[in-house]
């Protein structure tokens, strides 16, 4: 049976708007990425997605990235400001950044698709959890396609994500740190649209 777009698009939106809600962590947020890294490789995700026929593991990795972006150091550090303690041991958000090394081994193998969207999603998931010390081996080789981001890429939260992960580790970034209201206020890989309108 073919997969139904409406229906997928619709449990986009709710990954989105539900697990995703207000930027924040949840007891579901874990679960539900890693239900998401599970099915990655599966035939439905290669469905177009209906206004920017994209594949659907496109948006997927998309809201890996998005949701990685919220448990990332730069937001972890940003809320230990104002809230002391926020990424004590057994919190959800410090048991959220423990999966990231499991969750590396499912975005990997997107890292040299075919599909722009696909590839260059799967870079910035892989740079945030690039993050994680037991990850550092990876990063030589994520900055080569970190430069690529910059290079070509035409998001500008993911460049400031493959631009902050080269400055973190010792490169030495092209150019100033892309810089905008929208990469603050939304993170990466978002188009910042609903899923279920089209882009009009």
């Amino acid at each position: 049976m073919e997969p139904d777009p409406k229906v997928q698009v619709t449990a986009l939106w709710e990954l989105g708007e539900l697990v995703g809600h207000q930027n924040t962590v949840y007891e579901a947020t874990a679960p539900a990425v890693m239900y998401v890294a599970g099915i990655l490789t599966h035939p439905a995700a290669l469905t177009r997605r209906p206004y920017r026929d994209v594949p659907i593991r496109a948006t997927l990795l998309g809201w890996l990235a998005s949701t990685l972006h919220d448990a990332s150091d730069e937001i972890v550090a940003r809320n230990e400001e104002y809230c002391p303690g926020f990424l004590t041991r057994c919190t959800t958000v410090a048991a959220f950044r423990d999966l990231r090394p499991t969750l590396y081994r499912a975005v990997a193998p997107f890292l040299h698709d075919s599909h722009e969207d696909v590839r260059e999603a799967a870079v910035v998931a892989a740079l945030l959890l690039a993050e994680h010390p037991a990850l550092a081996g990876h990063r030589a080789h994520l900055a080569v396609h970190a430069r690529r981001v910059l290079d070509a890429g035409s998001d500008e939260p993911d460049r400031r994500v493959a631009w902050r992960a080269l400055k973190a580790w010792g490169h030495d970034p092209p150019g100033p740190e892309p810089l905008s209201e929208e990469a603050e206020d939304r993170g990466p890989h978002s188009d910042g649209r609903g899923d279920l309108e089209p882009p009009f």
